[in-house]
């Protein structure tokens, strides 16, 4: 199963606008395709019912759910806190939370982390110190795993910052589970993803003058967006040169 990435969003039926199935709805109508299910206070019959009703709407779209915690309520993909369990269980999807060198360098096969927080957080207040850009790539250097960007990320600009960071995607709760346009707030999100890893190509005959002029094919990456529930990285690849006839 494909690590998450692009907008991928984290759920709070506790502060979603209107309730958590208008939001998720409006969010998937705005182009995202990864749902991260906390809601962890629920009793286990209704969480694992909520969990049914997203994947059914996800599916439609292609999308993935990822169940917080070790219990994938009857899925397979799940996402891990940093205390444990250790090792990881063998789902087709596990991720972690990180914070810091040491919880990167403890992971064995979990398949992706988020790395948080980027920015200070109304979901999680006092939480950090943040990280800011920076400190999240000198994580993300050290990541053997996939890495999304978590912690207030609400505007375009921050989403663009954690891509040229080095993340494949970024974690959003707050600016979508409060936003009054969950779709308009999703799509906007989604496209700066789009444009932050899209690789924009020089015009002709900008080339450096050291640069080989034949056998440049650079290669742009492409991007693989209604619900009814109980509310209750791409990189352009290295050009190629051909050698230069004699």
């Amino acid at each position: 199963m494909t690590p998450p990435s692009g907008v991928v969003v984290l759920t709070d039926r506790l502060v979603a606008r209107g309730g958590l199935d208008r939001v998720v709805a409006g969010a998937v109508a705005g182009g995202v395709r990864w749902v991260v299910l906390r809601e962890k206070d629920l009793p286990r019959a209704e969480r694992a019912a909520l969990a049914v009703d997203l994947r059914a709407v996800l599916a439609d779209v292609g999308g993935t759910l990822v169940v917080a915690g070790p219990d994938p309520l009857g899925g397979d993909a799940v996402h891990l806190p940093a205390a444990g369990p250790y090792p990881p269980p063998t789902h087709s999807l596990v991720g972690r939370s990180c914070h810091d060198e040491t919880e990167l360098n403890r992971l064995t096969t979990e398949h992706y982390a988020t790395v948080s927080p980027v920015w200070p957080t109304k979901t999680k207040p006092g939480y950090g110190p943040p990280l800011g850009p920076d400190g999240l790539r000198k994580l993300i250097r050290i990541s053997n795993v996939p890495v999304l960007a978590l912690g207030g990320v609400e505007t375009p600009d921050q989403v663009t910052a954690c891509v040229q960071a080095g993340a494949v995607g970024v974690a959003v709760l707050g600016a979508l589970m409060r936003a009054q346009d969950p779709t308009e707030t999703a799509a906007t999100l989604t496209s700066a993803f789009q444009k932050a890893v899209t690789p924009k190509l020089s015009k002709p005959g900008a080339e450096s003058a050291r640069s080989p002029r034949r056998g440049l094919r650079p290669t742009v990456p492409t991007q693989g967006s209604s619900l009814t529930a109980r509310s209750g990285h791409g990189r352009p690849q290295p050009p190629t040169a051909t050698k230069e006839e004699k």
